[in-house]
């Protein structure tokens, strides 16, 4: 039985990759966690900023991502920001490994949600944006802005 959105809690947004990078693809991922890390999430102490996914030894890791120590945990010797595994098909994998040949790509997750008992990541395949691009995308959304206000007046 497929689950719907409504059963997902999302815990944290890269809004950051958003502006910065066009999304290509989306992939959703598994994550190995430790511990209380999953405590931790329940709770939203969780930052994708600058974050990162690569591909190493046929097997798919996210870089940089801060899980912060759960509150009332005994134990606090695991790194908020190790190396955590994610979790996808082989074949997933070695399309993603295909597209990362080319040097302008980058894996960077997008979210991290909670779906019944499991954590995943939603991983995108993103291209950087240059910054005429980036101007380009803030007068558009500073025009749609005014639409909105103009149609509201009336």
């Amino acid at each position: 039985m497929k689950k719907s959105k409504e059963d997902e809690i999302t815990v944290a947004r890269n809004k950051k990759a958003l502006r910065d990078f066009f999304i290509l693809d989306r992939y959703e991922a598994g994550i190995v966690l430790k511990g209380s890390e999953v405590k931790s999430i329940r709770e939203h102490k969780v930052n994708l900023r600058d974050s990162y996914g690569r591909i190493k030894n046929k097997e798919l890791f996210l870089y940089n991502m801060h899980i912060s120590p759960y509150s009332k945990s005994r134990i606090e010797d695991i790194n908020p920001v190790r190396v955590r595994k994610l979790l996808m098909h082989r074949r997933e994998i070695n399309r993603i490994a295909g597209k990362l040949t080319d040097r302008s790509l980058t894996l960077v997750p997008l979210s991290l949600y909670i779906t019944g008992n499991l954590a995943k990541v939603e991983m995108a395949m993103v291209k950087s944006k240059a910054k005429r691009d980036k101007r380009r995308d803030i007068e558009k959304k500073e025009h749609e802005i005014e639409i909105r206000r103009a149609f509201k007046n009336f």
